[in-house]
């Protein structure tokens, strides 16, 4: 996995950090965020979130390719970031 990157929640402002042996929606859950997971692996899309700023790795294999390529959403169960911030729409 990545290094280390940031999530900013949009409507607070609030930045979190991800750590490289957690993913996004563990970060955020510990900082009191909670996103709705159902599979935590990146294949049912229960946690598809929308991606505001930042370059987003996907690891997951919900989204098509063409999806993916346009990097306006991610799945936060799995996937990480390729910027050192991802501004998310929550």
């Amino acid at each position: 996995m990545s290094d280390s990157f940031e999530v900013k929640i949009a409507s607070s402002g609030q930045i979190v950090v991800v750590p490289w042996d957690k993913s996004v929606t563990q970060a955020l859950s510990e900082a009191g965020v909670d996103i709705l997971t159902s599979c935590g692996q990146g294949v049912c899309g229960t946690c598809l979130t929308r991606v505001l700023e930042g370059v987003p790795e996907h690891w997951d294999s919900y989204l098509t390719p063409e999806e993916q390529a346009a990097n306006d959403q991610f799945m936060p169960c799995c996937s990480r970031s390729s910027s050192a911030l991802l501004v998310l729409d929550l």
